[in-house]
């Protein structure tokens, strides 16, 4: 399974990016997060620097479309090859950049895609 890099990692247990970071784990998916405060979850260290970051298959989001703005080029920059859109952060603006920059669209779940295998 290809890299994953969750956006919008907590250190929180009960945010569904910290749940996601525990069930990719659990899958032995390789795990990268980005978050705004570093710290350790599952023995995933959390960055907040994008530098930090390489070779990315799959990002799943977790940050609402505002909050999204800041980071359009970077997650661009990444080259991943698609990006997950969990409920709340559907941004149908920032869907148009990445499939003009050949990147597949996923609106979806990731709790939901692990927990039936389909991710």
């Amino acid at each position: 399974m290809q890299k994953t890099l969750v956006i919008g990692a907590s250190l929180k247990p009960s945010r569904y990016s910290n749940i996601a970071i525990k069930k990719l784990t659990e899958k032995s998916i390789e795990t990268e997060a980005f978050g705004f405060k570093e710290g350790l979850l599952y023995g995933v260290q959390i960055k907040t620097n994008f530098a930090d970051f390489q070779n990315i298959h799959t990002v799943t989001l977790y940050l609402n479309p505002k909050n999204q703005e800041a980071y359009y080029q970077k997650i661009i920059d990444l080259e991943p090859k698609r990006i997950i859109f969990n409920p709340g952060t559907e941004n149908p603006n920032f869907y148009s950049l990445l499939r003009e920059n050949g990147i597949e669209v996923e609106v979806a779940c990731t709790l939901v895609l692990l927990a039936t295998d389909q991710y």
